[in-house]
């Protein structure tokens, strides 16, 4: 990939914290080994078993977003605009 394509960026800096905090919620949900301030290593977690855990909080990021739509909130605007 050349300079300046990474297309893997948070778009909302203030939210980094919060998805750390959902991603090692949901690796201890699934029973996986790893714990915060483990310096983010995952080497020892099969590929499967940590894209599980991507999966999971991309199922509950819609489901929050579906709620907030249901009980009338809107969503925030999209940034890149």
């Amino acid at each position: 990939m050349a300079l300046g394509q990474k297309t893997n960026r948070l778009l909302i800096k203030e939210a980094h914290p919060a998805l750390d905090n959902l991603k090692y919620e949901i690796a201890a949900e699934l029973g996986l080994p790893v714990h915060q301030g483990s310096e983010d290593y995952w080497g020892d977690i099969p590929a499967r078993q940590a894209g599980a855990v991507g999966g999971h909080m991309v199922r509950r990021m819609i489901a929050l977003a579906e709620q907030a739509l249901a009980s009338g909130q809107a969503l925030p605007p999209d940034p890149k605009k």
